[in-house]
C-alpha cells in the first residue's frame, strides 16, 4: 500500500479545531434518522407489519414504483475502494471512510441528497462493478469516489452500461466543471480566449483526463499534458489507454520533454498532481498575466505566495484557507440533485452548461474572486437548474 505524506497546516486566517479530536468526539459524521414516527400501535401497523406489505406488492407488480414508496429517489451511495484518497493515495477502504462520511455530509447540507458511504474491499474492476450492481436496488444514484486511474474510467463505463441510475465520478466530472468555471472567469479578467491560450495540464489521472476532455469541449486548442515521468508523448511506451486516447486529439501537443520546458510561454497552468513540483523560475517563464491553478491538496504544486511573488496574476488552490478555492463541493451536490431528479446520466453538454452557470454567478470577477464560495447555499440550486435546462433543451 502506497501513501503520500500528509501535512495539515492552516493559515492564520482560520482557527479550526484539532481534526483528530473533532472526529474522535463525533465518532462519525453521519447517522441514520427515521422519517417515520413510531409512537402508537397504529403507527407500527402502517410503517411495518401488516401495512408495509401493500407498497411491497405494488413494487413487485411495477418495479418503477420503488421511487414512489421508498427513499430510493433521493438516496446516493458514495462508493470507493480507498485506492486514491484525497492527497493520501492508496490508504485502503477502512481509512477512506472519514472522507466518504464527509462527502455524505456535503450532499445533505448543500443539496438535501441522502447519501451513504460504502467502502469495497477489492481493487479488481469486475469484482467492484459486480458488488455495486448487487447493492444498487436501494440507491437512486452512485457517486464513485477516490478510485485510482485508469481503473476508475473502466468502472464508470461498466456501471453506466449495467445500471439504469445516474453514475457520477466526482473526481472526474466535479473537478473538471469547477476548474472550467474558474478558468472562464480568469480568462475574462486577463482578456484572453480559451482557444488562444497555451495550457499546461500537470497530472493525467482521473481529474486531469476529465478536465482535459472538458477543456477540449470548451474550445481549448493548445494543451500539453505532463505526468510524473514528464510530457505525455507517443514516444513513451508506458502510457495507459486514457493517455493514449488523449494524444489522438489534434489540440493535444504530442511532444516530449519536461515540465520546466513546457511551462515556457504558457498562459495557464493546471495542477492536479503532487506538492511542490513547480518552481518560482517556472512561473517567471510563463506569459504575462499567468493563471495558476495549483490544486494538489493539502499542499499545492506551488504555494500561493510563491506563485504571486513570481508574477502569476491569478492563483487558485484546493485549500479552504485561501481565496479562490477550487473545490468539488461547488458542483457535485447540485449536479447529483439534478441527475437524481431527472434520473439521467451526466453529459459533456451538461458539464459545460454548469461551468458557465457557476462562472456567471460571479457578476464581477476579480483576481481574488473567480469562483463561487464553497459555502454559498445558492450554488446547488443554480447547478441543478443548469442540468435541468440542458436536459430539456437537448
Amino acid at each position: 500500500m502506497q501513501t503520500k505524506d500528509f501535512d495539515y497546516n492552516l493559515t492564520e486566517e482560520l482557527d479550526a479545531p484539532d481534526p483528530l479530536e473533532y472526529h474522535k468526539r463525533l465518532k462519525g459524521k453521519i447517522e441514520v434518522i427515521s422519517r417515520a414516527k413510531i409512537e402508537t400501535r397504529e403507527d407500527l401497523s402502517v410503517a411495518y407489519t401488516p401495512g408495509v406489505s401493500l407498497p411491497c406488492l405494488e413494487i413487485a407488480n411495477d418495479i418503477s414504483k420503488v421511487y414512489d414508496y421508498t427513499r430510493k429517489h433521493n438516496m446516493v451511495a458514495v462508493i470507493t475502494d480507498g485506492s486514491s484518497v484525497l492527497g493520501m493515495g492508496d490508504i485502503g477502504p477502512e481509512a477512506s471512510l472519514p472522507v466518504m462520511e464527509g462527502k455524505c455530509v456535503l450532499f445533505k447540507t448543500f443539496a438535501d441528497v441522502d447519501a451513504f458511504p460504502i467502502a469495497i474491499k477489492t481493487q479488481d474492476v469486475d469484482e467492484f462493478v459486480r458488488t455495486v450492481e448487487l447493492i444498487s436496488p436501494m440507491f437512486g444514484g452512485i457517486n464513485l469516489e477516490d478510485i485510482s486511474a485508469p481503473r476508475c474510467f473502466q468502472i464508470e463505463k461498466k456501471l453506466i452500461e449495467k445500471l439504469d441510475i445516474p453514475i457520477f465520478h466526482d473526481d472526474q466530472h466535479g473537478t473538471s466543471v469547477v476548474i472550467l468555471a474558474g478558468l472562464y472567469n480568469s480568462l475574462k479578467i486577463v482578456g484572453k480566449k480559451i482557444d488562444e491560450v497555451k495550457i499546461v495540464m500537470n497530472g493525467v489521472g482521473a481529474a486531469g483526463v476529465a478536465t482535459t476532455k472538458l477543456l477540449l469541449e470548451a474550445g481549448a486548442k493548445n494543451i500539453s499534458l505532463v505526468d510524473s515521468k514528464g510530457l505525455v508523448c507517443s514516444l513513451r511506451n508506458d502510457l495507459n489507454f486514457a493517455k493514449l486516447e488523449l494524444l489522438e486529439e489534434d489540440s493535444i501537443k504530442n511532444e516530449c520533454g519536461s515540465l520546466s520546458q513546457v511551462m515556457v510561454g504558457a498562459d495557464v497552468f493546471i495542477g492536479v498532481s503532487r506538492p511542490n513540483i513547480v518552481t518560482q523560475e517556472m512561473i517567471r517563464t510563463m506569459n504575462n498575466d499567468a493563471i495558476v491553478f495549483a490544486m494538489s491538496n493539502p499542499i499545492p504544486e506551488i504555494s500561493r505566495y510563491e506563485a504571486k511573488e513570481s508574477g502569476a496574476r491569478i492563483v487558485t488552490t484546493g485549500r479552504s484557507d485561501y481565496p479562490n478555492q477550487i473545490n468539488n463541493v461547488i458542483a457535485f451536490p447540485g449536479i447529483m440533485r439534478g441527475l437524481l431528479d431527472l434520473r439521467t446520466q451526466i453529459t459533456s453538454k451538461m458539464k459545460l452548461r454548469v461551468a458557465r452557470a457557476l462562472a456567471d454567478h460571479i457578476k464581477n470577477p476579480t483576481d481574488e474572486e473567480i469562483i463561487p464560495h464553497v459555502l454559498d447555499k445558492d450554488v446547488a440550486g443554480i447547478v441543478a437548474m443548469a442540468i435541468k435546462d440542458e436536459y430539456e433543451n437537448r
